[in-house]
């Protein structure tokens, strides 16, 4: 074997070695110690709601970013804003579409450390069956076994066919949607 096809031979094993990174642990989210809020205006009026139900399947470790994990699974029928009016809309096919789309997701396997407890999680976000990438700054602290992360992100709503009909407009209703994730979860 030639000198060079031999270390071209050596680096491919290595680099398949660090791509089957072993899983990072496994966590269980505290959901009463947990929210995904998300915040917009109407007619230039400010409000805010969350999701009453999701969860996430997580494996993180900053120690071992290459086999940390994560899976969040949103059920959009449960978006709660307090406005009787809009909480009835917000399932229907001029939003969610939460018969057809029942259930946002965001799946994330690359991250990467940026200091003093911040990170970046890059995955896809699916939401009414469209799929695009997304980035979601966060904050981590870990303390024994238990973890906080807090993490926000604005995204387009437009981007995700969310506003059907009259709703496409964005002088009622803006097409940026800002979204908050508190997550606190216990080791298992």
């Amino acid at each position: 074997m030639k000198p060079f096809a031999s270390l071209a031979v050596a680096v491919g094993f290595l680099t398949a070695g660090l791509a089957h990174a072993a899983p990072a642990p496994a966590w269980t989210v505290d959901k009463t110690a947990s929210a995904l809020k998300f915040a917009s205006s109407f007619g230039g009026e400010s409000f805010s709601g969350a999701f009453r139900r999701w969860d996430a399947e997580i494996h993180f470790d900053p120690a071992n970013l290459a086999g940390s994990s994560v899976t969040a699974t949103v059920d959009v029928a449960s978006a709660a804003t307090g406005s009787p009016d809009r909480d009835q809309a917000l399932p229907t096919a001029d939003f969610f579409d939460a018969a057809h789309f029942p259930r946002a997701t965001f799946t994330a396997r690359s991250f990467t450390a940026l200091g003093a407890g911040h990170y970046q999680a890059r995955g896809v976000l699916t939401l009414r069956g469209v799929a695009k990438p997304l980035t979601l700054p966060f904050t981590l602290k870990i303390t024994g076994a238990q973890a906080k992360m807090t993490g926000a992100v604005t995204i387009n709503r437009l981007a995700y066919s969310v506003g059907q009909n009259e709703w496409k407009a964005v002088t009622t209703l803006p097409a940026a949607v800002s979204v908050n994730v508190v997550l606190v979860a216990r080791r298992k």
